[in-house]
């Protein structure tokens, strides 16, 4: 019961870091593509969620190599729903594959590590 919890607590911090990555990320890209006090304020914001995001994966004390799959296939996914909802571009279909591919490589690091 008590890796279970573990597990769960891990698989949290991990999809918060992965919404701060890529809400980071958006952040910059829009930033960069506006114009005067709105243009700085995004990037401001970009730079302090990415910060947030750097702190944040690196606190824990997992062995990053083995969680680093569970990460990719988190920001994997929340960049495609950010993608999706936030700049109105849904995933293709080689999008699709290379998700399920990502997905695939993530289970075999936390199942067979």
């Amino acid at each position: 019961m008590k890796q279970v919890a573990s597990s769960v607590a891990i698989l949290c911090v991990l999809s918060l870091a992965a919404f701060l990555e890529v809400g980071g990320d958006a952040l910059m890209r829009t930033g960069l593509h506006a114009a005067g006090t709105t243009r700085v304020v995004r990037l401001l914001a970009g730079t302090a969620v990415l910060a947030a995001y750097g702190t944040l994966i690196n606190l824990g004390p997992w062995d990053f190599g083995r969680v680093l799959g569970t990460y990719v296939v988190l920001f994997f996914i929340v960049a495609q729903i950010v993608n999706w909802v936030g700049f109105g571009l849904a995933p293709s279909w080689p999008v699709l594959l290379g998700g399920a591919l990502i997905f695939s490589g993530g289970a075999v690091l936390v199942f067979f590590s």
